[in-house]
């Protein structure tokens, strides 16, 4: 077993069964997907660590959040085989990798226009669509959504994201609208969206999600 491969199996093993990720897809998942490949080679010592993973080539910082967040977001969004997914921000593509083991289709977005191109490199999949566009407007072209990922957090309400949603629907992610922030899920129903806190969580907030700054005078 490579040393990839054995720190793979301890950061499930040590990192997010231990948070009480339990569904059998999302572990086998993140047992295959080798994160390492979305990590610049001279941070993959950092792979397998219990942190936001700086993956930033330009001067907007980008991560891979941590793994036992990304593993509870994927469980609590209950991803069916034949699901449309889209995973906002996806920085390098691992969430969105992780995100293809477990849907029909997956569109991955990132604002960052040479890392969206890293990431549809590394991504290379038959049921993954990469593209570059603005973590805030999601992707209308591949609309409804029975799932939304968010790749990070957000201070503000992403309109536009839960408007891509499909009657049925629900968006994971983390909510830093109040304090402390925490992970939530938004489910479409009747043409009604609810809000539910699953658990404390934070992440860093994806650009352009950011609450518009106050006015000082």
């Amino acid at each position: 077993m490579s040393g990839f491969s054995t720190a793979r199996l301890k950061m499930v093993d040590g990192q997010v069964r231990t948070n009480d990720v339990t569904d059998r897809r999302v572990l086998d998942a993140m047992l295959t997907v080798p994160r390492e490949a979305f990590v610049p080679a001279d941070r993959q010592a950092l792979t397998y660590l219990d942190l936001d993973l700086d993956v930033s080539e330009g001067a907007a910082k980008r991560f891979l959040i941590k793994p036992q967040l990304t593993g509870k977001l994927l469980q609590a969004a209950e991803i069916g085989e034949g699901d449309n997914v889209l995973v906002v921000g996806c920085a390098t593509g691992y969430l969105a990798a992780l995100t293809a083991k477990l849907a029909g289709q997956v569109t991955a977005t990132e604002c960052d226009s040479a890392l969206a191109a890293k990431a549809k490199a590394a991504l290379n999949l038959a049921n993954v669509t990469c593209k570059a566009a603005a973590c805030a407007d999601g992707d209308p072209s591949a609309a409804p959504y029975d799932v939304i990922i968010l790749n990070g957090a957000t201070e503000v309400t992403p309109e536009a994201l839960l408007g891509q949603l499909k009657e049925g629907g629900r968006l994971v992610g983390v909510s830093a609208e109040s304090r402390p922030p925490r992970a939530i899920i938004v489910t479409h129903t009747h043409g009604e969206f609810g809000h539910r806190a699953l658990f404390d969580a934070a992440a860093p907030v994806l650009p352009g999600l950011e609450r518009a700054a106050a006015f000082v005078f």
